[in-house]
């Protein structure tokens, strides 16, 4: 299991250790429905905030990414053009 997929389940796991707690702890009902939905919340915005952090790491590597492939492009270009003009000589 890659590290992705175990912080993914371990998250999964704290949240429905978490609400299993908070359905059998001695308070009113909705007290613990608002605290259910408060955690919620919570676990809505971490969520959304992991997934931009995520998205702009993908967009930096995939920007890095883009920039050595077209520095191998152009290495590879100026090589075949050194060829050539050894062929032609």
């Amino acid at each position: 299991m890659n590290a992705i997929k175990f912080w993914a389940v371990f998250t999964v796991g704290v949240a429905a250790g978490a609400a299993v707690a908070l359905i059998y702890a001695p308070q009113s009902g909705e007290k613990t429905r608002r605290q259910l939905k408060r955690n919620f919340e919570d676990a809505t915005d971490y969520i959304k905030d992991a997934a931009d952090t995520l998205g702009d790491h993908a967009e930096k590597y995939v920007k890095k990414g883009k920039g050595l492939v077209d520095d191998v492009v152009d290495s590879a270009s100026n090589a075949v053009s050194a060829a050539k003009k050894v062929v032609q000589i």
